[in-house]
């Protein structure tokens, strides 16, 4: 029987995020075992969306199990994919996780980061407590990837410190400031990261096939695998 992955993005309105999606997308494909199929969800914006997935999905198979392309907790993956999910595996979100820290500190030095410099890990922000506790443990991993002067999670919306006010705190104490964008794909609020008045502002993450391989971690733990 096929397994199926459905990798669930949140959705956008700019077809440059929409690009990315789709590249990480033929990355899973490519590096897909015998016997899953990936198929293409979205939780919010535009379609495939993910309810109407899971229905064509179980038509086939009951192997499933829904991977958020989402980097931390939110009222997404507590409340809409599983409600989508009717009862079927829902894998955590991406993040915290080494390999995204890799990612991040590799998008800081490409953007010029250097030593003394503040990075200001800038998500996009929610209103569940858990997305908070993730985003800062993501934070902490930055350093044991390699960045070298101080992180400091700040939002985008929902949650403080804002990133123009972690920003401005880190200029008050005469350093030059970095905005890591930790939002997996452009669009809004890469955009509000990039209006943030930083010195420095990294890409996102993009369709590195890092994120694929945190992916299928996911899928694995989700179906209770062994996640190594």
């Amino acid at each position: 029987m096929t397994a199926v992955l459905i990798a669930c993005a949140h959705g956008t309105r700019f077809e440059e995020g929409r690009v990315v999606v789709r590249e990480l997308l033929d990355i899973l494909r490519a590096t897909a075992p015998d016997d899953v199929e990936v198929l293409e969800a979205y939780v919010d914006v535009h379609g495939p969306f993910v309810a109407d997935v899971v229905e064509e999905a179980r038509e086939r198979t009951s192997d499933i199990v829904i991977v958020p392309l989402l980097l931390s907790t939110g009222y997404h993956t507590e409340v809409d994919l599983q409600e989508a999910a009717d009862g079927l595996p829902v894998a955590g979100p991406l993040g915290p996780h080494r390999l995204l820290a890799e990612i991040l500190a590799d998008r800081v030095r490409d953007a010029g980061a250097g030593p003394d410099d503040t990075v200001i890990l800038a998500a996009a922000g929610s209103t569940r407590p858990g997305a908070v506790v993730d985003v800062e443990g993501m934070a902490a991993m930055m350093a044991d990837a390699g960045v070298q002067g101080p992180v400091v999670a700040a939002y985008a919306a929902a949650s403080e410190p804002r990133i123009p006010d972690a920003v401005a705190a880190a200029r008050a104490d005469g350093r030059r400031t970095v905005a890591a964008s930790y939002v997996l794909a452009p669009g809004h609020f890469s955009r509000v990261i990039e209006s943030a008045d930083a010195d420095l502002t990294s890409t996102p993450i993009g369709a590195d096939p890092r994120v694929a391989t945190v992916v299928w971690e996911r899928w694995r733990e989700a179906r209770g695998g062994d996640p190594s």
